[in-house]
């Protein structure tokens, strides 16, 4: 089978200075994308920018809230109008908050919750989806989490964002199935990344798999060939 080369061609990464992002953003540069990449924190940038060549004609890099709907549609309209198309869209952005159970569970951490990790991912796809269209279609990529499923307790805010986003994606593939727009979820366990070993740190991580061991399956996913999967939530767990 011939392997798909994507010169040329745009993804927009919302939170993809991130590990998981910053590993699918090589992935994709090597494969010829041209990538619009959005952040929060000052530090995750300036690492993203030593790792990757961003120069404003190739890779761009803007401070972008994904939790404000009218910064992401403004960042997707000014990413099409700059590259002129859009292909493929990451929603990368989440957060994890343990420690209580749902009537323990005050409205700040509630809404935080909503906010990182499904508010993000809908009002990215809600910009994201008529450019994709407009385009004559693409890929869309969620990431939620093992959480979603298992519903371990003292997570609840957090296993019900996640779970949203996963109903989020699937809702997303029935509503694109004419616009040849695929939406699949990542399902990872954990992610072997610095700021995750921070909080928890006395986890064996071991057998955690890695970011870049994760964005294999996300560059399929919104680069390969895997036109034919939609609605899907794949499991990532590795041997976590």
């Amino acid at each position: 089978m011939e392997t798909i080369v994507n010169e040329g061609n745009v993804a927009v990464l919302t939170g993809g200075t991130g590990g998981l992002g910053s590993a699918l953003a090589t992935r994709l540069v090597a494969r010829g994308f041209r990538l619009a990449v959005t952040y929060l924190l000052p530090d995750e940038a300036s690492s993203f920018e030593q790792n990757h060549e961003v120069d404003d004609d190739h890779v761009i890099l803007r401070r972008v809230d994904a939790t404000d709907p009218a910064g992401i549609a403004a960042f997707m309209a000014e990413v099409a109008l700059k590259f002129g198309r859009i292909d493929a869209v990451a929603s990368l952005v989440g957060g994890w908050a343990g420690g209580r159970d749902v009537v323990d569970t005050d409205d700040v951490r509630f809404e935080r919750m909503l906010d990182l990790n499904l508010r993000s991912a809908f009002y990215t796809s809600r910009a994201a989806v008529p450019h994709l269209e407009a385009n004559g279609g693409g890929r869309m990529l969620f990431v939620s989490s093992r959480a979603a499923l298992d519903t371990p307790p003292g997570e609840a805010a957090h296993n019900i964002a996640k779970a949203g986003v996963i109903a989020l994606a699937q809702t997303l593939a029935h509503e694109l199935q004419e616009s040849n727009v695929t939406v699949n979820t990542l399902v990872p366990a954990v992610i072997d990344t610095p700021a995750t070993r921070a909080a928890l740190p006395y986890a064996d991580y071991v057998d955690w798999p890695t970011p870049d061991e994760i964005a294999a399956v996300a560059e399929f996913l919104i680069a390969g060939e895997s036109g034919v999967i939609s609605g899907a939530s794949i499991p990532v767990f590795g041997r976590a």
